[in-house]
């Protein structure tokens, strides 16, 4: 068989990713504060990108600087405050000329920066450390505990057992078992603590409520206070169920978490990309540009260009490099910003009914229909759609969250699973928290709104919400 080579010519399509559409995709999954990121960082990499200043009028052109405006004439300050006359001069000088440690200390030194005065939050290694030091000087002890609290969880648990402190310390299982147990009554109360139970045995005893009923559910019957069962805490015990209710209402205020005070978690503050009013009968959609900053290209690189000679090829080539990434970036915001636009008007005709009642008249969407709505693909929705958050008269949502799965009706039409959700959270609340529904009660509750869903379905739903089952949510 023999081998040869040839040479065809072939003629075929295919689709190719350009620099532009690489970037219009980018920019349209990214979030409010993401791109935001992105605008900045483009900008100090950029020269040829520029903010418009906020005194800029639109008609004015881009090439055209801006005027510095002219100095108005400077006017004579003059004081037209009389002095009243029934001031005491005399207490005026004695307090405002006496001279203070401030006013020595302060003189030809430097001022000090703004830092020094922020407080820092402290974290609850050096915490509990700064109260070890303060409670023994003992250069050992300090060792140890420094190895204890390198080894504490986020909730100010030990992960690690006595034997192993010792063995990487170097020091007997007595003398670190001491440090624990003198950190254990450190601030916050119950950290260093092996588990909950010894965690909330340490609060209890802090507390004064010792060997008493609270200290004999805490270490014999923790798992029956986990599953609400009072009565065989009641029939252990030989108590009545009052005191059981009374001691666990006491427990329910000890902390399970010890460090919850000392996390470093910083809350997420959501600004929402779209605001959507209600103008008199009509739904009104206004893109959120507060903070955004406003971009155009670079006049004087722009006429670097057009100008021949002046200019090296390979310096010509590099701005012209620069002037299309800028170019390319300001349309696929605005592209950005019509997509999503678009989309939120698609969806505010499709639940008109949501915008005006509220979450019980959600109805079923998938994105395919806003897709074949405005004409684009489901991926560019899903794109859309991502992180991004509009303010409506029923409160902020995530474009997501109006999308939701169909579920039939026992007569009539589909209903969005989200109203089912809002359904069953409207159940639970009405219900007597003596004797909370079941889940198979909540079906049938449901049926007779003319919902058809199974039990595991509510099942599924509830543990979407968070909401405990009903033995967990009985009250004594």
């Amino acid at each position: 068989m023999a081998i040869e080579l040839r040479q065809q010519l072939k003629l075929s399509q295919q689709l190719i990713m350009t620099p532009q559409l690489q970037m219009a995709i980018k920019l349209l999954q990214l979030s409010r504060l993401e791109l935001m990121e992105t605008i900045q960082q483009e900008l100090e990499e950029n020269p040829a990108l520029e903010e418009t200043v906020e005194s800029q009028t639109d008609d004015q052109p881009e090439e055209t600087p801006e005027k510095a405006p002219e100095p108005s004439p400077t006017k004579e300050v003059t004081v037209e405050e009389k002095i009243r006359d029934d001031i005491d001069w005399s207490n005026y000088i004695e307090e405002y000329n006496t001279p203070s440690r401030v006013s020595f200390e302060g003189e030809g030194r430097d001022i000090p920066s703004f830092e020094t005065f922020t407080a820092a939050k402290q974290s609850l290694g050096d915490h509990l450390l700064w109260q070890l030091m303060m409670t023994s000087q003992d250069p050992e002890d300090e060792k140890i505990g420094s190895m204890i609290v390198g080894n504490l969880d986020g909730d100010g648990y030990l992960d690690v057992s006595v034997e192993e402190l010792c063995g990487l310390s170097g020091y007997d299982c007595e003398k670190v078992e001491s440090v624990i147990t003198r950190m254990q009554t450190f601030d916050p109360v119950g950290v260093c603590s092996r588990d909950l139970k010894e965690c909330l045995l340490i609060q209890a005893e802090h507390f004064g409520l010792n060997h008493t009923v609270i200290t004999q559910i805490i270490e014999n019957h923790l798992h029956h206070l986990e599953n609400k069962n009072y009565k065989a805490i009641t029939r252990a015990l030989k108590i009545s169920i009052d005191e059981v209710v009374s001691a666990v209402n006491i427990i329910k205020r000890l902390e399970p978490k010890p460090a919850r005070q000392f996390s470093d978690e910083e809350p997420h503050y959501i600004t929402p990309d779209i605001y959507v009013y209600k103008f008199e009968e009509e739904f009104v959609i206004m893109l959120n540009d507060d903070g955004m900053p406003k971009l155009r290209v670079n006049a004087l690189y722009k006429k670097a260009v057009s100008r021949d000679g002046d200019v090296s090829d390979s310096a010509k080539e590099y701005i012209q490099e620069k002037l299309r990434s800028a170019t390319w970036l300001i349309r696929s915001i605005h592209q950005r910003q019509k997509t999503i636009y678009r989309v939120m008007e698609s969806i505010v005709r499709y639940q008109r009914d949501f915008f005006e009642k509220g979450i019980a008249y959600l109805k079923p969407m998938v994105l395919r229909d806003v897709a074949q709505d405005i004409g684009m693909h489901e991926s560019t929705i899903s794109r859309v759609t991502t992180n991004k958050y509009s303010y409506t008269p029923q409160g902020l949502f995530e474009l997501k969250y109006f999308f939701n799965s169909s579920i039939s009706r026992v007569h009539g039409d589909a209903i969005a699973s989200a109203s089912v959700q809002e359904k069953i959270r409207q159940i639970i609340e009405k219900e007597n928290p003596k004797k909370p529904y079941s889940d198979n009660k909540i079906a049938e509750l449901l049926k007779e709104a003319n919902i058809d869903i199974a039990r595991r379905t509510v099942a599924k739903y509830r543990e979407m919400m968070k909401v405990l089952p009903s033995s967990k949510r009985k009250q004594f």
